[in-house]
């Protein structure tokens, strides 16, 4: 029997329990909506609201100043976002910098670690990664006078979308350099066993990097540990770092005497950066894969919602994301599986195997039905052909608001609400 039951005083019982309902007021939540889209882009918090503040105040008190002079001088202020976020994917503080964006940083960190040469040349992934990321992996080959088309291995989905280790596994033969997935998959949700693809990429000498945008903040990570060589991910989604915020990067120390071939100023040795010197030494550490000078005002909210995330503490934030999915998931099982509503779960059903959002899919109409959620004032995101995508963020969603869109959704096929988009 299910410990879940199907009534709404049973979700109310369920967040009057929820040791992280208390963080839900610190979120600025727009009005009249359920927002279930934190997985494209995070709320905003007071926190943020504090430190971004914080920032312009220094800006217009101190001016120049403010790089060096006051509570956390600008010049670094990168180090220190990313000693935040170092605790919530398992790494050193050296070992994390917030810079750049996310497919820049992709970009800086193939110009290190992809090293072709005959024989051994190749790069894989897998057909479900994030666009942009296939982008930067096709010019880094075309960089190297390499062909996409017979250099870049992309590992198929399954059937029914998700990947298989095993078969990425398989393709990691001797001529692969370097290979690179994401944590979580962007569309489905499936998290990847991120260890022993790093144990056995790293037995044919193979260099693995992981993109971590759709798990870093939702899901515990443990780089160090796993032994994984680098990692890049946003700070807009379960980050909460506002638009276009700014994103990171991680570089196992072991490669910390790696050089950056993507070289600019703010990667220079701390110490040494206004000497000017015109020849690049790197910091020995993520900083030294920085590039360009840090945007305060983007990095400032970030402050605010990494110490948000660290007083909830990452593992209790996965406990109650793992009890969100699955009360989605048996609700969907109970009220919108059979005809006429028809939706299923496009999401691994093991909640080891899934990360912090539901795809949610139905061979027709879906992009309609999606219309007709934010109609409602529920947002949510459609991928193409048939995927809903839910966020269920522990800091900011309850239970009674998977309650209400599974309800929602079954009053909107019952009324055909959306045959009116």
């Amino acid at each position: 029997m299910s410990q879940y039951k199907t009534d709404l005083p049973f979700a109310r019982k369920l967040d009057t329990a929820d040791p992280l309902k208390v963080f839900r007021t610190r979120f600025y939540i727009p009005g009249n909506t359920i927002y279930m889209d934190g997985n494209s882009l995070g709320l905003l918090s007071k926190d943020s609201e504090i430190t971004l503040q914080h920032n312009l105040e220094k800006w217009k008190n101190l001016a120049i100043d403010g790089w060096l002079e006051g509570d956390r001088p600008w010049f670094y202020y990168a180090e220190e976002i990313g000693k935040l976020t170092a605790p919530l994917v398992g790494a050193e503080p050296d070992e994390v910098i917030a810079t750049g964006s996310t497919t820049v940083n992709l970009h800086a960190l193939l110009s290190t670690f992809f090293k072709p040469k005959p024989g051994k040349n190749k790069i894989l992934t897998d057909e479900t990664n994030f666009p942009s990321d296939i982008y930067a992996l096709k010019s880094h080959l075309k960089l190297h006078g390499l062909d996409p088309d017979f250099h870049l291995v992309m590992v198929p989905a399954e059937r029914d979308g998700t990947l298989s280790e095993g078969r990425i596994i398989k393709q990691m033969d001797e001529d692969i350099a370097l290979a690179l997935f994401q944590s979580v998959i962007f569309t489905t949700s499936q998290l990847l066993d991120v260890a022993t693809l790093t144990r056995e990429a790293h037995k044919n000498e193979i260099l693995i990097g992981f993109d971590c945008s759709h798990s870093a903040g939702v899901v515990p990570h443990a780089f160090d540990k796993n032994d994984i060589d680098f990692a890049f991910w946003c700070g807009y989604k379960y980050l909460n770092g506002g638009p276009g915020s700014p994103a990171f990067i991680y570089i196992n120390k072991k490669h910390f005497e790696a050089e950056p071939l993507m070289a600019g100023w703010f990667g220079y040795k701390k110490e040494k950066q206004f000497e000017m010197s015109l020849e690049f030494d790197h910091e020995r550490s993520a900083g030294g894969w920085q590039i360009s000078s840090p945007v305060i005002l983007g990095l400032s909210p970030l402050e605010g919602s990494l110490k948000i995330i660290n007083k909830a503490g990452i593992e209790q934030i996965r406990a109650k994301s793992t009890k969100l999915t699955a009360y989605f998931i048996f609700l969907a099982d109970q009220i919108l599986a059979k005809n006429p509503y028809n939706f299923y779960i496009g999401t691994p059903r093991d909640p080891d195997k899934r990360g912090g959002h539901i795809a949610l899919k139905r061979d027709t109409e879906i992009r309609k039905i999606n219309k007709a959620l934010k109609s409602r004032g529920i947002i949510t995101d459609f991928r193409p052909p048939n995927i809903i995508r839910l966020a269920l963020a522990p800091l900011y969603n309850t239970f009674q608001e998977v309650w209400e869109v599974v309800y929602a959704l079954k009053e909107i096929i019952e009324k055909r609400e959306y045959m009116k988009f």
